[in-house]
């Protein structure tokens, strides 16, 4: 995994401060550790009813791409800082109208 460097003046002039960035960064790679862990519980459900055969190397072998496919996607907190600089989360602060802009 590489280090990559973020603008945190970019992050804070797009939000205010850079507390609230990273609340709503860490709020945001929650929601998509999330996603992704039921994701994996989703598609690793299937080999559930195959004790006996797990043993059969193609089995293995499936549920070992399907691991290694995981493994190598970007992480929630990359994908939640990627989203932020392209403008795609939505947040509000608490207690603000809901007309303001």
């Amino acid at each position: 995994m590489s280090i990559k460097t973020v603008d945190l003046e970019a992050l804070t002039n797009q939000v205010g401060t850079l507390y609230e960035a990273v609340v709503i960064l860490s709020k945001r790679a929650r929601q998509v550790s999330v996603n992704i862990k039921a994701e994996l519980d989703d598609k690793l459900s299937y080999f559930e009813g195959f004790e006996n055969e797990l043993e059969d190397v193609r089995m293995g072998e499936e549920q070992l791409r399907i691991s290694l496919e995981f493994e190598t996607r970007a992480k929630p907190e990359e994908i939640a800082i990627e989203e932020m600089f392209n403008h795609e989360i939505y947040y509000r602060r608490a207690g603000e109208d809901k007309d303001a802009v």
